[in-house]
């Protein structure tokens, strides 16, 4: 089965084939930087995380874009009113790149936390305001923009294609529909390509029309062709932003340079909460800072990184996300399960290496292949990642039968177990780290493991020795730091819970 994906261009499931055969050109809407990123930016940078690693896994060199907006978007997302960045300026007392440079640092340790694999380029608006002012010059040479008092708009009426990704038709969109309505504009759906700035503006740069700063739609136009050319494969981002912002991202780039932009448009679906969309103006919005401290009214407690990435994963990327705290707790448990089983298959694997045959088991091989198929089928149906998390936990469930049987498992079955679980649930999902011990910072890799043992040995020793206060003071202990014990009739095994 080859790659299906949805394509929002066509409204229809199609074969995914490349422009260039082995190479992908992705281009994602990065994120406004005036705030901490929250779980609806999880849920967008999660799910082409996911597409980013599996195109690479099937063998593909992917060159992943990902912008910074740090000027141009602004508050209401239309033509009119205060640039975001701009605001928080004003708000915080400092300059508007001191904004922009402290929620960056903080946007990428967040996607750091969430094992986000970071974007090939991450191009800043700011850097790339030439090549927005050489885009509404070419508008207005061709005849599809036209200046009015230091303000480029697009003329919505000259390019008739308006409209054929959100399927909105020319002649039917509202009057300030998402867009704020100026009287200087020709027609009020035109949009800025470029905006007049006032003297006290924090943000401007010298254009041919004056003073001013791009408009937000300009910007992932101009950066999406300085970097994959045109037409490049995958636009990802949120739904929420086919109107007006991809829609006029497709008319500027093609008006302007008379070709196709993105050939397949990938969009995921919002988060709500309990039930009700997301927003900061609703008092309901969690930053993935308060998923990790557990410090929001609706949180019970604090959460893994890796917890709140399951948890998104549990859910098509085309369909909502409904964050409850019970949801959460649900996902941590179930990422716990499949970690604690692939803790206790390497830990055995450590031990069988020494004294057990390297040969697979051959039924054992069958049951890896099947639930192999079925992870493939899922991703290759369109990146079902609840359909490939199934499947993967059937095989945890199957894992586990194996291991807790009477008969001792082969250290080549366990390697094989081991990296089925580091390939699927590892390198495409990015919910199984490497290394399970949870040592950051450890000079001396598995140093971590390598202490646990020894108290768990000792442990052990002082329960033979009828020392109970010992060996509960050790087992205590251990989970005071997250590591909880498993006695099992072959020995005690561990597991890292945080």
């Amino acid at each position: 089965m080859s790659l299906r994906v949805y394509n929002y261009l066509s409204r229809q499931e199609e074969e995914f084939t490349p422009l260039h055969p082995g190479f992908v050109g992705m281009y994602v809407c990065g994120p406004t930087v005036y705030g901490d990123a929250h779980i609806g930016h999880a849920k967008v940078y999660i799910t082409f995380d996911v597409v980013h690693r599996y195109l690479e896994y099937l063998g593909y060199k992917v060159r992943y874009v990902q912008n910074i907006t740090d000027v141009g978007h602004l508050v209401g997302d239309g033509d009119v009113g205060e640039d975001k960045i701009g605001k928080q300026a004003r708000l915080e007392r400092v300059e508007p790149m001191e904004v922009v440079e402290s929620y960056t640092r903080n946007y990428f340790r967040d996607m750091d936390l969430l094992n986000v694999i970071r974007p090939d380029i991450s191009p800043r608006a700011s850097g790339h305001v030439p090549e927005q002012i050489e885009l509404a010059e070419i508008l207005i040479e061709k005849g599809h923009a036209y200046e009015a008092n230091g303000n480029v708009y697009f003329s919505v009426p000259s390019w008739p294609a308006y409209g054929k990704l959100s399927r909105r038709k020319v002649d039917e969109l509202e009057e300030g529909a998402r867009l704020e309505v100026s009287a200087e504009k020709r027609d009020p759906r035109d949009f800025a390509v470029w905006r007049a700035a006032q003297p006290d503006h924090l943000m401007q740069w010298r254009s041919p029309w004056g003073q001013g700063f791009p408009g937000w739609h300009a910007e992932c136009t101009v950066m999406a062709r300085k970097y994959l050319g045109l037409p490049f494969d995958i636009h990802g981002g949120g739904l929420e932003n086919i109107f007006p912002h991809n829609e006029s991202e497709v008319a500027q780039s093609e008006a302007a340079y008379d070709g196709e932009f993105a050939r397949y448009w990938l969009l995921n679906n919002m988060v709500t909460v309990d039930g009700v969309k997301m927003g900061k103006s609703l008092g309901n919005a969690l930053t993935i800072q308060n998923v990790v401290r557990g410090d929001h009214p609706r949180l019970s407690q604090g959460y893994s990184p890796l917890a709140l990435r399951f948890f998104i994963l549990n859910s098509h990327y085309r369909q909502n996300s409904d964050f409850t705290d019970e949801g959460l707790k649900s996902a941590a448990r179930g990422h716990e399960r499949l970690l604690g089983t692939v803790s206790l298959v390497r830990q055995k694997l450590l031990k069988a290496e020494a004294e057990s045959k390297a040969e697979v088991d051959i039924e054992f091989e069958k049951v890896i292949e099947q639930h192999k198929t079925r992870f493939f089928e899922a991703m290759d149906n369109d990146f079902n990642t609840p359909q490939a998390l199934a499947a993967l936990f059937d095989f945890n469930r199957a894992v586990n039968t194996l291991i807790n049987g009477d008969q001792p498992v082969s250290a080549g079955t366990l390697k094989a177990i081991d990296e089925t679980y580091r390939t699927l649930g590892g390198d495409i999902l990015g919910l199984i780290p490497t290394d399970l011990s949870g040592g950051e910072g450890l000079s001396t890799p598995g140093l971590e493991e390598d202490l646990i043992r020894i108290l768990v040995d000792l442990r052990t020793a002082a329960r033979k020795n009828k020392d109970f206060a010992t060996s509960d003071a050790i087992r205590n202990q251990l989970a005071q730091i997250g590591v909880i014990l498993e006695d099992r009739p072959d020995g005690t095994a561990w597991k890292v819970s945080r």
